[in-house]
C-alpha cells in the first residue's frame, strides 16, 4: 500500500488501466494487449476503433537501467548542472509541442509512470481534429485538470499530476505488491531487481509523438496522416526494441480501443 499522500505500485495490465480510466470518468474506451507487433493485428483493432494510441512497457535489467541513466549528457557551465542530450536516440525533440496542443508531463511521481503514460494517451485524444474524428470523452474530472494545467511546462505539469488527489486515488485503488519501481528514484548502486518504464505513442495534429516522461520534450517521429498510424508506429517501436540485447528485455504493448463490453 502507499504511504499517506504517496503513490502505490500497480500492475501493468490492460484490465487495470481500463478500470483506472473508468474511475476517472473516461467513457467508452478500453486498453487491449497487443499479442504481436504486426500491421494485421493493429488493423484488426482499428476495425473496432480508429486506433491511434499505443503504450509500451519495457522491463529493463539493472545494468540496462544504469546505462539509461548514464547516457551522455551535455554539461551546463554552472557547477553540478547537467542538461539532456540535444537529440534523442531516435526522432527529434519538439520543444514547441506544448504550443501545438500536446499534453506532456515530466515524470516526477513515484510508482506512477504507467498511469502517466495512460494519461498521455487519453489527454491527447480528447479533441476532434482533421486526423481524429472520434475524440475520447475524458469526463469532467480530467477535463477540468487539463484546462487548469494548459500552458504548464512539463516539470510543473508533472508536479500537478503528483498533487492531484483524484488521479492519485484512482491509481491507488489498484495497489498491488509488484516489482514495479520508480526508476527516477533508483540509485546507481542498487543491485538486482527489474525496472519497468512506460512510454506512449500517439499522433497529435498529424505528427507521431513518443511521450516519455524521462525525456525533456515530446519526441517527434515525423508526419502521421489519417490511417497511417499502424505502419508508422510499428517502424518506431521495432527500432526501439532492436536497441536492446535479444532476450534481455521484456516488452508489453497495449492499445486503446472502443469498449465493446
Amino acid at each position: 500500500m502507499a504511504e499517506a499522500g504517496g503513490w502505490s505500485t500497480i500492475e501493468s495490465d490492460e484490465g487495470v488501466f481500463t478500470s483506472l480510466i473508468e474511475n476517472l470518468g473516461v467513457k467508452n474506451v478500453q486498453f487491449e494487449e497487443l499479442i504481436s507487433l504486426d500491421a494485421d493485428t493493429i488493423r484488426s483493432l482499428r476495425s473496432f476503433f480508429p486506433l491511434s494510441q499505443i503504450t509500451i512497457a519495457s522491463n529493463l535489467t539493472s545494468q540496462q537501467s544504469s546505462l539509461r541513466r548514464n547516457l551522455p549528457l551535455q554539461m551546463d557551465t554552472r557547477p553540478n548542472q547537467t542538461i539532456h542530450p540535444t537529440t534523442p536516440q531516435d526522432g527529434t525533440y519538439d520543444d514547441t509541442a506544448a504550443e501545438k496542443g500536446v499534453f506532456f508531463a515530466a515524470q516526477t511521481i513515484q510508482n506512477a509512470c504507467g498511469t502517466q503514460a495512460v494519461l498521455s494517451v487519453i489527454l491527447n485524444q480528447d479533441q476532434s481534429t482533421p486526423t481524429n474524428h472520434s475524440p475520447i470523452d475524458i469526463g469532467d474530472e480530467l477535463r477540468s485538470f487539463k484546462e487548469f494545467t494548459t500552458g504548464f511546462p512539463p516539470e510543473l505539469l508533472g508536479e500537478a499530476l503528483s498533487n492531484s488527489e483524484s488521479i492519485r486515488t484512482a491509481h491507488n485503488a489498484f495497489a498491488k505488491s509488484s516489482p514495479f519501481v520508480d526508476e527516477t528514484a533508483r540509485t546507481g548502486d542498487e543491485e538486482g531487481g527489474d525496472v519497468f518504464h512506460f512510454i506512449a505513442y500517439t499522433p497529435v495534429n498529424g505528427v507521431l509523438y513518443e511521450l516519455d516522461g524521462l525525456q525533456p520534450y515530446p519526441i517527434s517521429h515525423g508526419l502521421c496522416g489519417e490511417g497511417q498510424f499502424p505502419e508508422k508506429v510499428i517502424e518506431v517501436v521495432e527500432r526501439r526494441i532492436a536497441r536492446y540485447p535479444e532476450g534481455e528485455t521484456m516488452f508489453n504493448l497495449m492499445a486503446v480501443v472502443r469498449d465493446l463490453r
